[in-house]
């Protein structure tokens, strides 16, 4: 476990690195005995900081859902961080690509409540009768903390990734808002275009049987901290499909079938 010192300077270096666009090393090298819980409470204190600025909290992201993700990070569960109000663009817009550092795309569901989760307890029913719709979205995911050591080529551990908002981003809400009930979500499908070409496609079903199961998880997760989902929360459900990297200039739209479409662009 690491000192409460030395999570507060870990926590500033991360939010110094979002803001002007720099990479760190692997903080899971230079402290080797570092926990996920370590890697929460970094995060929890770059919040703050992130708080202190003016930023608010619209939700929450949850990552490392499929098993393939899971089984490469060595861990069992997902992950989750918070949404800031900075991190929200609009469909069909530019996106400033100075923005961010090495930025991924990738294909999710994100749930509107309209009723708090509060856990323990909360399960996938609980869920759908909390969430007023689900629209499909497009996480931009970015790496303050290098994803690939520079020197050894290692690949960061999952105890990073957590310290680095689960390497959230960026989020593009879009396409038609469905009520939770009102189609098998498991069975909603993702085309993911960049430039035209079809780069990754999923279902649903591949975070965890059922994207609503990782807000249950999540609602549940967070509980011990005093936490809890509230009414108006964008939670994204976790992605199904690969992680599509971007440059400057790159166009991407998301096509969920009868859900519509998610399009923005890098300038």
């Amino acid at each position: 476990m690491l000192t409460n010192d030395t999570i507060t300077s870990l926590a500033q270096q991360l939010y110094q690195a979002r803001k002007q666009r720099t990479q760190l090393r692997h903080f899971s090298t230079q402290h080797p005995g570092m926990t996920v819980e370590d890697g929460y409470a970094i995060q929890r204190e770059w919040v703050k900081l992130e708080q202190a600025d003016g930023r608010t909290i619209k939700g929450r992201k949850i990552g490392l859902t499929s098993r393939a993700m899971q089984q490469a990070s060595q861990i069992t569960e997902p992950d989750y961080a918070p949404l800031m109000d900075d991190m929200f663009f609009d469909a069909g817009g530019d996106i400033p690509f100075e923005r961010f550092i090495a930025p991924r795309v990738e294909v999710e569901l994100a749930f509107i409540l309209g009723k708090p989760l509060k856990g323990p307890g909360v399960t996938l029913f609980d869920v759908l009768s909390a969430t007023d719709y689900v629209v499909p979205a497009i996480e931009i995911i970015d790496a303050r903390i290098e994803q690939f050591d520079r020197d050894t080529r290692a690949m960061r551990k999952v105890f990073d990734t957590i310290s680095d908002f689960a390497a959230n981003a960026g989020i593009v809400l879009g396409g038609r808002p469905v009520k939770p009930l009102d189609v098998d979500l498991r069975w909603v499908g993702a085309l993911l275009h960049k430039n035209g070409v079809i780069e990754e496609t999923g279902l649903a079903a591949a975070v965890l049987n059922h994207p609503a199961t990782g807000v249950a998880w999540l609602a549940n997760k967070i509980a011990p901290h005093g936490e809890q989902l509230n009414a108006g929360d964008v939670v994204l459900a976790g992605s199904f499909t690969r992680p599509v990297a971007a440059v400057q200039g790159d166009n991407f739209h998301g096509d969920y079938g009868p859900l519509g479409s998610v399009s923005f662009r890098f300038v």
